[in-house]
């Protein structure tokens, strides 16, 4: 809910597409000089107690967003510095939130859990946005803010509540340069570690600025208004959902290579697909294959490195993850304001969508093994 109507609110403050890449990109760059050091701490400290901290600092941001529109006062580059103070807590919150899943479940349920989690996020994404759509357009942006605020409380409560049996605490005999540096070797010791790593940069920079531009494409493009932007994020959510299920029912018959392969090419040219709509309906077609592409991509290969990663090393490289997919998406989601601020947002979209074409096919030629992973 607070994604998509804090995306509207600064477009609707500005009716400028740059502004959507210079928020994400607000939110991106803590992302991108945290994050690897808050692995170091999620391997450190205890998962659940950063988390609490976390969850409780995103909650409070988001009263504070709620408040300064009830009070009319809000500024686009006071939302802009509240997705940067969000993106802090992000760079600590993801490390941590994705190992802390080894201390929930044995590690042969490992996979199914990560599918698990998938699919409930999924769910949220067809369903908060279409609400927060409702929400903005009659009631305004403020109540999406405060109810996203409201919800931290359950999850603050499930965390203290929960019953776990804690990791033995790790030696710490070494600096946190030296222990995000055994992270980065994990990730480059083979060629497998560094082509799933690799697109997943291109998927964060390019899959994820599609979304980023949505606020504008639902108004310019497709002549909608809040409730538009929030159709076109419920019904890429709903891909999504199918996607995580998919996930969730095969990954016990050992296909994940298969999956990850399969997903890249649907995304790829759905992207560039969508590039040409500009009708709603088939719009949030294309968009719905597009999510079941992009969230079997990312999945299948969240699936892949928490399988093979050591627990000693799966905080570090965890945040290499978060780094490589949501740091740079903000960068994505940058360029791609600011080129469809030039040259319209179809154009940029339809580049963003060769760019990824190429990139798949070159990767699905030259490393066929990737699809024999298991």
């Amino acid at each position: 809910m607070q994604t998509t109507a804090q995306g509207y609110l600064v477009f609707e403050l500005t009716h400028d597409p740059a502004y959507l890449g210079y928020v994400s990109f607000a939110a991106g760059i803590p992302t991108i000089i945290f994050t690897l050091y808050g692995g170091v701490i999620s391997d450190r400290l205890s998962r659940r107690t950063l988390l609490l901290f976390t969850q409780t600092s995103m909650m409070i941001l988001a009263l504070i967003l709620s408040a300064l529109v009830f009070m009319n006062v809000v500024q686009p580059w006071m939302i802009i510095v509240l997705a940067l103070l969000l993106g802090v807590a992000n760079s600590f919150d993801g490390p941590a939130r994705l190992s802390f899943v080894v201390e929930l479940v044995d590690r042969e349920d490992l996979p199914n859990a990560i599918a698990l989690n998938a699919s409930m996020f999924n769910l949220a994404t067809v369903v908060g946005p279409a609400v927060s759509g409702i929400t903005y357009a009659i009631f305004g942006a403020a109540w999406c803010f405060l109810i996203n605020g409201l919800t931290f409380i359950a999850v603050i409560i499930g965390l203290v509540l929960m019953h776990i049996k804690p990791l033995p605490p790790r030696e710490r005999s070494e600096s946190a340069l030296k222990e995000i540096a055994a992270g980065f070797q994990f990730v480059m010791h083979s060629d497998t570690q560094r082509v799933i790593f690799f697109y997943l940069c291109l998927i964060g920079m390019l899959g994820m600025g599609l979304v980023a531009l949505l606020p504008a494409w639902a108004t310019t493009v497709l002549g909608g208004d809040v409730t538009y932007n929030g159709y076109l994020l419920s019904a890429r959510g709903v891909g999504s959902l199918v996607a995580a299920l998919l996930l969730a029912y095969l990954v016990s018959k050992q296909v994940k290579g298969i999956l990850w392969s399969i997903g890249g090419v649907v995304m790829s040219v759905c992207l560039l697909v969508f590039s040409f709509m500009s009708w709603l309906p088939a719009s949030l077609l294309v968009i719905t294959v597009f999510g079941f592409g992009f969230m079997l991509a990312v999945n299948a290969s969240n699936a892949l490195i928490q399988t093979y990663v050591s627990d000693d090393l799966r905080g570090r490289v965890m945040s290499i993850y978060s780094l490589i997919l949501f740091g740079f998406s903000s960068l994505g989601s940058l360029i791609l304001g600011l080129v469809a601020s030039w040259i319209g947002e179809p154009v940029a979209v339809g580049i963003g969508g060769v760019i990824l074409i190429v990139v798949t096919v070159i990767i699905q030629l030259i490393k066929p093994q990737m699809r024999q992973l298991k």
